[in-house]
């Protein structure tokens, strides 16, 4: 009798191993993109270190940096629920830096309502695009 059911754990197996490889090729492919991004903007504001938008945990602290605000100031992007109004008060400040409104920020907050999170998380993504690429002339 168990060897009926041989089939179909060897596909729920296979199914979630597929789903692993998936999650890591999306989540590094989103890595370098944000990295990207964030690179981008640090050249465009004058940054002397842009690179520090590929160490993972140096980033953190490359966006208080780009807010005009000290570097020490990335530790609280490591402490839950303080980071995330830390991060937004970062990013709105970047994003008017880069003549955009800063209300922009706000996009990621709306990823806590089930649907609507997917395409604010996409959202996010393409202001960040936009606002690595697309200069607007003040």
């Amino acid at each position: 009798m168990v060897n009926a059911f041989m089939p179909v754990i060897g596909a729920m197996g296979a199914l979630i191993g597929l789903f692993f490889v998936m999650f890591f090729v999306i989540s590094v492919a989103v890595y370098v993109y944000m990295a990207l991004t964030l690179m981008t903007i640090a050249r465009k504001l004058k940054y002397d270190k842009p690179w520090l938008a590929w160490i993972p945990i140096a980033n953190l602290f490359l966006l208080p940096i780009l807010a005009k605000k000290h570097w020490a100031m990335g530790f609280l992007g490591l402490i839950p629920i303080v980071n995330i109004v830390f991060f937004i008060m970062w990013t709105w400040i970047i994003f008017e830096r880069r003549h955009y409104p800063g209300a922009l920020a706000l996009i990621p907050l709306a990823s806590i309502i089930p649907i609507i999170g997917w395409f604010a998380s996409i959202g996010n993504l393409v202001v960040w695009g936009l606002v690595a690429w697309n200069d607007i002339k003040k």
